[in-house]
């Protein structure tokens, strides 16, 4: 298990956010955690094969092969 990422927490929270020492420290790591994903986007999934397929379909490169 790996310890608690307390330095870039901290410079997240003060850094980024511009939280005073009270409030960064009054939030729980889900709170956090959500902070982050707000500020930095959340996690894109990537595409699967039907996906992919999709998008070629509507966006093929040679406009001669467009099902």
């Amino acid at each position: 298990m790996m310890p608690f990422p307390w330095r870039e927490a901290m410079q997240f929270g003060f850094g980024t956010l511009r939280l005073a020492p009270d409030a960064f420290w009054r939030m729980t790591p889900r709170e956090l955690a959500a902070a982050l994903i707000g500020a930095r986007g959340g996690v894109v999934t990537p595409l699967d094969r039907g996906g992919l397929d999709e998008l070629m379909r509507r966006y093929p490169d040679n406009k001669e092969r467009a099902r």
